[in-house]
Order: structure tokens, then C-alpha cells, then sequence
């Protein structure tokens, strides 16, 4: 199982290139889009909404649309032949699951055709500084998704952490065997920051990919995420952002 960490070829790589050009500044707004994971985990979103959501990916390109796991086979009947990926998440937005209960809503979601999940860890574990519990419950998910050849993202909920948690959270992250780390769901206060995405880049390395999520909300919010190490931006204001403008969601 190779890590997924560019944001255009599904290839593993090393953030290659300049802050700037990493950024996507040399080609302008339309760059930003391969790196956004077009987003709606709003418990009420109807299937209209989803699939609205679902036409927007395809026409601006963005690497994949992230729904609750209920959306996962619409979703990948809509995005049929797009080239946008099928994401959904485990544990959300809380991680207080078990770890096999997580696994196995993993493995469903994977099985209805997603190709990528994002979990929600053990929030308690990271807080008592309890990395055998991170491992364990992170390599249960890992193992269901990566049997199915799809790939993990580890939300590690960096508004709830110190910086010494956020370091053992993205270190168990790693030796779970995780393609990603995350730093929010966006519901449980805070969001990412560049300090964070940077913290989190120096702490899993070139290999990993790091995901930026939480009021990212405008091409220069993308911009600077990317330039500090963020491989994937996740947001519901993804069509602001490729157009310059200032989104408004909170998440």
C-alpha cells in the first residue's frame, strides 16, 4: 500500500517544488482545485445536496468529494467516470467508537466504493498521552481500508490537543501505518492553522500526506496551508476558493 500524498496524481511523492509553487501561485486559483476534497457532512444535507455537491466536483476538478458514509454509493455513482475520488469518514465527528466499531464502519464504507477515509481518533487517548490505545485504534481502521486498497486519513482534532499531543498523535499515526494526518473535523471547535499543518508536516515527514481542514475558506487561507505542508485541503467553500473569492462555511 503506497501513501497518497500528491494532490493530483494519487502517486506517492515528497511536497516537491517551492512553498510558492506548491501553493499552486505560478497557475493561479484553478491550481488550488486538484488539492481541495470538496466537502458535506452536514447531518440534514439531502440527496439533492449531495449531488449538487457532486456535479460541482466534477466541473472544478477538485480530488473528491467527502460525505457521511450513508452518501458513499451515490456519491460513487455520480462521480462515475469524473476522475473525482469517493471519500468519506469514521467516527465522526467525535472518535469516542470503538476501535472495531470503527473498523467496521470503515470497511463498509470502502465495500459501497469510497477511496479514502477519514477517522477520528481516540481524542481521550491522545489527551492521556496513551499511544499504545492511537496505534491500535488507528491500525484497526487502517487494516480494513487498506485491505480494499484504499487509503487512510487520520483526523487527529488539533484544537483539542497540545502541541506535544498533536506530536504523539501523528507519531502513532505513522506507526499505525496511515497514508495521511488531518488536523480537524471542523465540529469540534478550532480549525487549522499554519502553525499546525507545519507541526504536523515536521512530525510525519516527506512521505505522509497532511491534510488541512477547518475554516479553510479562501484561496490565500489554501495557499498558505500548502505553502507550510499541506498536501490536501478539505472544505465546504472549495468553489470560493478556486475563484479567489472569501467563503463563509464553517467548516
Amino acid at each position: 500500500m503506497s501513501n497518497e500524498a500528491s494532490p493530483g496524481t494519487g502517486t506517492a511523492t515528497s511536497p516537491a517544488g517551492s512553498p510558492d509553487e506548491r501553493a499552486g501561485v505560478g497557475s493561479g486559483a484553478p491550481g488550488i482545485a486538484s488539492y481541495i476534497d470538496h466537502t458535506l457532512l452536514k447531518p440534514e444535507a439531502s440527496e439533492a445536496d449531495i449531488l449538487k455537491v457532486c456535479a460541482e466536483a466534477a466541473e472544478y476538478r477538485f480530488k473528491s468529494v467527502c460525505v457521511n458514509p450513508v452518501w458513499v454509493k451515490t456519491v460513487k455513482t455520480a462521480l462515475k467516470g469524473t476522475g473525482v475520488l469517493t471519500c468519506s469518514v469514521v467516527g465522526f465527528p467525535l472518535g469516542a467508537t470503538p476501535s472495531d466499531v470503527k473498523a467496521f464502519e470503515a470497511r463498509g464504507a470502502v465495500l459501497d466504493g469510497a477511496d479514502e477515509v477519514d477517522m477520528v481518533i481516540d481524542i481521550a487517548a491522545a489527551r492521556a498521552s496513551d499511544t499504545g490505545a492511537l496505534v491500535d485504534d488507528i491500525k484497526a481502521v487502517a487494516e480494513a481500508v487498506h485491505a480494499e486498497e484504499a487509503i487512510l486519513k487520520v483526523i487527529i482534532e488539533t484544537g483539542l490537543l497540545t502541541d506535544d499531543q498533536k506530536v504523539l498523535a501523528c507519531e502513532a499515526a505513522v506507526e499505525a501505518g496511515a497514508d495521511f494526518v488531518k488536523t480537524s473535523t471542523g465540529f469540534n471547535g478550532g480549525g487549522a492553522t499554519v502553525e499546525d499543518v507545519a507541526l504536523l508536516r515536521r512530525t510525519v515527514g516527506p512521505d505522509l500526506g497532511v491534510k488541512a481542514s477547518g475554516g479553510v475558506r479562501s484561496l490565500e487561507d489554501a495557499q498558505a496551508m500548502i505553502a507550510a505542508g499541506a498536501t490536501r485541503i478539505g472544505a465546504s467553500s472549495g468553489i470560493a476558493i478556486v475563484k479567489g473569492e472569501q467563503g463563509s462555511s464553517a467548516y
